[in-house]
């Protein structure tokens, strides 16, 4: 199933930016590259109106729980603008910040001393 009509659902752009930083903040960890990448490709496909990832691929590569919340999400974008502010309201409610251990970890030596700042 295509993913394209997604950018056309929301009310405006804060609206968009507002449910990319719940995927950003709340779904996408690190800790599993692989789904991190496919809900970063359905991040992107949010404002494309090209196919950057189907929903087959996010069957495939999501675990049980990001896949439920992304497909809440595809039918409330479906729905109304109203249905993705309660979508949004109910993941954060729900989910804490994902700690982005990357960062952490670009900020330090190897020996886990902090790097000198230019």
């Amino acid at each position: 199933m295509t993913l394209t009509d997604l950018p056309a659902g929301f009310r405006d752009e804060e609206q968009r930016g507002s449910v990319r930083r719940v995927i950003h903040d709340r779904l996408a960890d690190d800790r599993d590259q692989q789904e991190c990448r496919y809900l970063m490709r359905f991040w992107w496909q949010l404002g494309m109106t090209y196919q950057e990832v189907t929903l087959d691929q996010l069957r495939a590569n999501l675990g049980e729980a990001a896949l439920r919340l992304v497909e809440e999400l595809i039918d409330a974008v479906r729905t109304s603008p109203e249905a993705i502010d309660d979508w949004v309201d109910a993941v954060e409610e729900a989910l804490p910040v994902v700690h982005d251990r990357g960062f952490e970890e670009a900020r330090t030596w190897p020996s886990g001393k902090p790097r000198p700042t230019p």
